[in-house]
């Protein structure tokens, strides 16, 4: 048994989910589009929250929320389920498959046979959609991967209930209601200013253009603080949280450029497409901040590459985004 599910590799793995499950119902909306009304973009210096006994570092919303927020602004009635034992799990699954619906699921990455063992590590929220089964094995719509792939079923019953950080819990989730009309421009201007108010008035000092300058000031003064050694290890975490998990600093914020892009012609606006060049050279700071902390990790790190310096390129992050976000309430909000 497969149900007819259009495929297209994404550069996450819950917008892309979000943007493949809302297209499978007729309506045709990107994986930008999807993360830009589901506000995705984010900013949070955690230090008290640790992975690999190291600060979290986070560039998007909290896992599930860009799902959540997407559907609810467009309409969509979906239904979640979690469960305690992994074989009701799994009955339930082939149940909802029967009835020729996809269902989401989030699983542990690293349990995930059809990983290559490079790219394994403990992650406990990566979602796709599991579109068929054929006897003992599934067919699944993994959006980081360029066509579908298959999973045995003990592989995934596992994979389904890993355990650590955010464990899954067997967590699955379809559509029940897709209106025939969604309202797109209302879902897109709702989707900016709630970046734009996580991004900007949080008064937590470590959240949004607040906790960039945060990570700034603390960075600045790792090598004093820590030495020179664990530096190092903070310095690499804070490099695999922007560019390797989960898309990253640098790569979500070219995605709500994209997404900046289609709103334009949503909303008829075209101003928003110079917002959306400037989100786009923010990801290019981004991105060059990444490659002086990668030049430090390597032992390569030059002149431009110190402590203070790398400081100072969080600081004129901090400082055109704060003057982005500041520009789209105005537009939008």
């Amino acid at each position: 048994m497969e149900i007819a599910f259009n495929h297209r590799q994404s550069a996450h793995c819950e917008s892309g989910v979000t943007a493949n499950l809302i297209s499978h119902y007729g309506h045709k909306v990107s994986e930008a589009m999807a993360f830009g009304i589901g506000a995705g973009l984010f900013f949070g210096y955690i230090p008290f929250i640790r992975l690999n006994h190291l600060p979290l570092t986070t560039f998007r919303c909290v896992t599930g929320n860009i799902l959540k927020r997407a559907t609810r602004s467009l309409g969509i009635v979906m239904q979640s389920q979690t469960f305690r034992n992994p074989e009701a799990a799994m009955t339930a699954l082939d149940s909802v498959l029967e009835q020729g619906i996809p269902v989401g699921i989030q699983t542990g990455a690293y349990w995930l046979p059809y990983f290559p063992p490079a790219y394994r590590f403990h992650f406990n929220m990566h979602n796709s959609v599991v579109i068929g089964r054929e006897g003992e094995v599934y067919k699944i719509s993994d959006p980081v991967f360029p066509e579908p792939v298959l999973c045995p079923r003990r592989e995934l019953m596992f994979a389904r209930f890993a355990k650590g950080v955010l464990a899954p819990h067997g967590r699955m989730y379809f559509f029940t209601n897709v209106p025939e009309n969604l309202d797109l421009a209302t879902a897109v201007t709702g989707g900016i200013n709630a970046v734009t108010k996580s991004m900007l008035s949080t008064p937590i000092p470590i959240i949004g253009v607040r906790g960039i300058r945060f990570l700034a000031n603390r960075l600045e003064k790792w090598p004093h603080n820590l030495g020179e050694a664990k530096a190092i290890l903070h310095l690499g975490q804070l490099v695999r949280m922007q560019e390797e998990i989960g898309t990253g600093g640098a790569g979500f914020r070219f995605m709500f450029a994209a997404f900046l892009q289609e709103a334009a012609q949503v909303l008829a606006e075209p101003r928003l497409q110079d917002l959306s060049a400037r989100m786009t050279l923010i990801g290019d700071l981004w991105r060059e901040f990444a490659v002086s902390a990668a030049r430090n990790c390597k032992g390569r790190a030059g002149a431009g590459d110190s402590y203070p310096a790398m400081a100072g390129m969080l600081r004129n992050c901090a400082a055109d985004e704060e003057a982005l976000y500041r520009d789209l309430r105005a537009l939008v909000g």
